[in-house]
């Protein structure tokens, strides 16, 4: 048996529904523990594209998939794509379950989240208006509505009322009719109660007895750590722990629960919405990387800021999330390019730092440090063993390797299942045993 918890270890969108997808097929449990709506997986599988907002990308493989405690549950979302996923053929009874303390989205929460991103544009996040905020919000108000509440319909209806009374300034600027008022909203979320019920189980419980019986789980990250709440670049972040933390807090599991940690980066870097991104890269480099690494948001269809690859970022994530290996993304997207930057430190008032800073001034002043490596100008998308890559694409691995200090386990190729190369095979094989790495 193991436990694997994978996250993004850059600014979110690394790939990891790919990555997962890969993982969860030894798997027997996949745990999504937190975020909402906000998040979105693209899984290609037998020629089909699956896009995933709350349902973790194991269900492809037709694993138990669990919606832990930590996330924000939007239900006209969570039933939607288990209509398409039902549709394509894929039995959702008996394997997808939703934990009983998860917080409800609610319809309010996404009018709130609107009204705030355009109330002041200069202070605007960049969220993506699906009320992940405001929901996470009332939760540490001690106001929010979980899962188990909306099958007590008096607990409802006391709790929908008093956060009306909350809410109501906030939407001030909507009609009557634009309001979703409280016996609507009640009325709405018992009927959704009764076609969510088969599946609310306590997911702490759950995991306790796969664990028992020898099963291996794999916890699911969301966003990536450049937008933990408390580790990324604040207030230009998501609203919960997207580090490796949140899968303990955000299930139901101890510490000791977990045998490795492995984090998810790409070979250069992307970011949406709103904050500082040191290693962006120049206007015409940057679309080229855009295009061809079709960088646009799987959720909102924005399109994606690219940088060069960032080392003290990573530095950072291995730090802060006990990271115990690598897994590199999209290295086929700069097949074509004649020079690739690597980002080793930043210079702030003259002087090279190494450390990710808290300070959002401090950043923004952050020139970066760069390292010139030539391109490969070769394909590296039907390679499945390190010696079948360039060598400038296998020295470019080795000095990620020696830049954030973990190993690369993983090297994705290609967007399809089949399109990896793996260095340890503990990852796949739920071992977690010192890996015989071949040299880069």
């Amino acid at each position: 048996m193991g436990s694997l918890v994978v996250v993004g270890a850059q600014w979110g969108d690394e790939g990891k529904g790919r990555i997962v997808d890969l993982l969860s097929e030894r798997a027997d449990v996949v745990v999504r523990f937190q975020g909402g709506a906000n998040a979105g997986h693209t899984i290609i599988a037998d020629g089909q594209e699956y896009i995933l907002h709350l349902i973790p990308s194991g269900v492809v493989r037709g694993k138990t998939c669990l919606i832990g405690n930590g996330v924000v549950l939007d239900l006209p979302t969570l039933f939607e794509e288990m209509d398409q996923l039902t549709s394509r053929g894929i039995d959702l009874k008996g394997m997808l379950w939703v934990s009983d303390r998860a917080h409800i989205t609610l319809p309010y929460h996404r009018l709130l989240d609107a009204a705030r991103e355009a109330a002041n544009p200069a202070r605007k996040i960049g969220t993506t208006m699906r009320g992940i905020g405001p929901t996470y919000v009332d939760k540490m108000m001690r106001i929010g509505i979980r899962v188990c509440d909306l099958f007590e319909e008096d607990v409802l209806t006391e709790k929908v009322a008093a956060n009306w009374e909350e809410k109501t300034h906030g939407l001030r600027h909507l009609t009557e009719e634009q309001k979703p008022h409280p016996e609507t909203v009640v009325a709405q979320y018992r009927e959704f109660a009764e076609r969510l019920k088969p599946y609310v189980v306590d997911s702490s419980v759950l995991l306790e007895k796969a664990r028992r019986e020898g099963k291996h789980i794999l916890f699911e990250g969301a966003q990536g750590t450049g937008l933990d709440i408390d580790f990324g670049t604040y207030p230009y972040v998501t609203s919960s722990n997207a580090a490796a933390g949140g899968a303990c807090t955000g299930s139901g599991v101890g510490p000791t629960f977990i045998d490795h940690v492995s984090g998810i980066a790409k070979a250069y870097t992307t970011r949406v919405g709103e904050g500082p991104f040191p290693t962006l890269m120049e206007d015409g480099i940057e679309e080229r990387c855009r295009q061809v690494g079709h960088e646009f948001g799987a959720t909102t269809g924005r399109q994606r800021a690219c940088g060069w690859f960032d080392a003290v970022l990573l530095r950072h994530a291995a730090r802060v999330n006990g990271l115990g290996s690598l897994i590199i993304t999209k290295l086929d997207v700069l097949d074509d390019f004649d020079e690739i930057k690597l980002c080793t430190g930043y210079r702030h008032n003259g002087e090279v730092i190494d450390y990710f800073p808290a300070s959002l001034k401090v950043l923004e002043a952050c020139e970066p440090v760069y390292e010139t490596l030539p391109g490969w100008k070769a394909s590296t998308e039907g390679a499945r063993q390190i010696s079948d890559l360039p060598e400038a694409a296998r020295r470019y691995l080795a000095r990620i390797e020696e830049a954030t200090g973990l190993p690369v386990a993983l090297v994705s190729v290609s967007p399809s299942r089949e399109g990896y190369i793996a260095r340890d095979q503990s990852l796949l094989t739920y071992s977690f045993e010192s890996g015989n790495l071949e040299a880069l």
